[in-house]
Formats: C-alpha cells, sequence, structure tokens
C-alpha cells in the first residue's frame, strides 16, 4: 500500500509543484498553439506523414517541459487535466470574444474562381497543384473548369462550388490495410 501512496503522491509533491506543473503546462500549450497558427491551416488539413512525424515530436520535445522533474501519475492527471481545461477555456473565449476568434482561427481563402485558379492565392498557401486536383476528385469535380469557387477553409478543407450551384461536402474515406 505505501509503494501505491508513492506513486499516487509523491513525497515532496506539494502545492507549489501543483501550479509549477500547470503553468508549464498552460505555456507549453500556447506555444503550441502559436506555432500552429503561425504555420498556417494547411498544417492542419492536409495532415501527411511528414506531420504526423512533426507532431510525434514535438510532443516527445515538449513533454519534458511540461512535466519537470515530476513523473508522478498525479502530476500526469494535473497536466492532462490542465490540457484538456486550457483547451476548453480557449474553445469559449473563441466563441464569446471574435477577436480572439479572428486571432487563432485563419480566414478563408479563395483559390479559384469562375473556372480558373488563382495562382497568387495558391502560392500563398504553398499548396501544390496535385493536391489541389486530388481535393477537387474527392468533390466529385473533375476540372477546375467545372466550378464558380474553390476554397479553403480555415481548417484546411477545401470547399468547392460548382458552376450548376452545387456545393460539393468532401467526404472522408477510412482504407484499411490488410
Amino acid at each position: 500500500m505505501f509503494g501505491l501512496q508513492m506513486v499516487l503522491w509523491p513525497p515532496g509533491m506539494g502545492i507549489d509543484l501543483v501550479v509549477q506543473l500547470v503553468v508549464r503546462t498552460a505555456l507549453v500549450y500556447f506555444a503550441f498553439l502559436l506555432a500552429l497558427r503561425l504555420f498556417g491551416k494547411r498544417e492542419v488539413g492536409q495532415f501527411t506523414i511528414f506531420d504526423l512525424a512533426l507532431v510525434l515530436l514535438a510532443a516527445n520535445a515538449l513533454q519534458p517541459a511540461m512535466t519537470g522533474p515530476d513523473d508522478s501519475i498525479l502530476g500526469a492527471f494535473v497536466i492532462i487535466t490542465t490540457i484538456f481545461t486550457v483547451n476548453w477555456l480557449v474553445s469559449i473565449a473563441m466563441f464569446r470574444l471574435p477577436r480572439i476568434s479572428r486571432i487563432l482561427q485563419s480566414e478563408p481563402t479563395t483559390l479559384a474562381r469562375d473556372g480558373a485558379w488563382l495562382s497568387d492565392a495558391i502560392a500563398a498557401q504553398e499548396i501544390g497543384m496535385g493536391s489541389l486536383e486530388a481535393a477537387l476528385r474527392e468533390h466529385g469535380v473533375e476540372s477546375v473548369a467545372e466550378t464558380r469557387l474553390v476554397t479553403l477553409e480555415g481548417d484546411g478543407e477545401v470547399s468547392v462550388v460548382t458552376k450548376d450551384g452545387s456545393y460539393r461536402r468532401r467526404h472522408r474515406y477510412r482504407r484499411s490495410r490488410l
């Protein structure tokens, strides 16, 4: 029983260490959120194997910054609770404070209008034509000539309005590999 108590609430785990874990975690959360925001919406919506590697390596690199010298289960609970609480508070702030929402969310970018690609907008978003053509096909559209509007939304998704006025919602399919 003594061993379990040591794991759950180790000696030296005072309120000052709990506060330190909360502050460290909140700072790391906001730093990571800022990095994601600065690197743009393409990173969120078009998650590639390189993006997965980036997130996994970043998580591994950031973990010691949050935990410091603590490796207790209580410390893990404090960190998890802090991450979810801060995330919840950010979502509430975005809902209630339009200015916060404008800071944290990207604006939609028009990539094509009236059947023609807007090359300056595409270059600014650093999206390859292969990815854009794939996005059109995912919407059931063969060519940009069939579109009235193609938009990169703030969440990284591509939306397509065809010339006949229909909006094509993107469907995500999960493939299983056997």
